[in-house]
């Protein structure tokens, strides 16, 4: 299963909209620390996530945390600094895409021992970045695209009127 990764996200509304994304895909949201908001039942619900139940969601104390509980695992790092773009990544389903917190991405560091699958969204070039939200739908999907849809609905019914 497909997982995206937000690292030390800092808006609420953000992760809950990827946790949203996630849940009518099938991917899993993984959230490393430290976050910018309350995770309480009470803030969830005040967030209107009345989803959030149905979300595979799992914190992590910190990066190291994540790379030891995934040995071997594919991490995509999703960037404005990389040279690739996410269209032409070979996305497997077990594959994880990691985004960075809204107000500074992935650290440097983290990039550039990665380099070969740091992936970018191509946009105009004076501009700083998309919303995270955004940003991962769009990679989500060409990694779901890529991989023929598993398990999701291809095709909708009407509710009052037949085609």
């Amino acid at each position: 299963m497909a997982g995206i990764v937000l690292l030390e996200p800092e808006i609420p509304a953000n992760t809950g909209n990827i946790g949203r994304t996630c849940v009518a895909t099938g991917a899993s949201l993984h959230l490393i620390d430290p976050l910018g908001f309350q995770l309480t039942k009470s803030a969830l619900k005040r967030a209107g996530m009345d989803y959030w139940d149905r979300l595979q969601v799992t914190r992590y104390m910190h990066y190291e945390d994540f790379l030891d509980r995934h040995p071997g695992a594919v991490i995509w790092y999703a960037t404005t600094k990389a040279r690739r773009i996410y269209s032409e990544a070979d996305f497997g389903m077990d594959d994880f895409i990691l985004f960075g917190k809204e107000s500074a991405g992935i650290p440097e560091e983290i990039l550039k021992a990665n380099e070969s699958r740091c992936i970018r969204i191509p946009m105009m070039p004076d501009e700083r970045s998309l919303n995270l939200s955004n940003s991962a739908a769009i990679v989500l999907y060409e990694l779901l695209r890529q991989n023929g849809f598993p398990g999701l609905a291809r095709e909708g019914n009407l509710h009052r009127l037949s085609w």
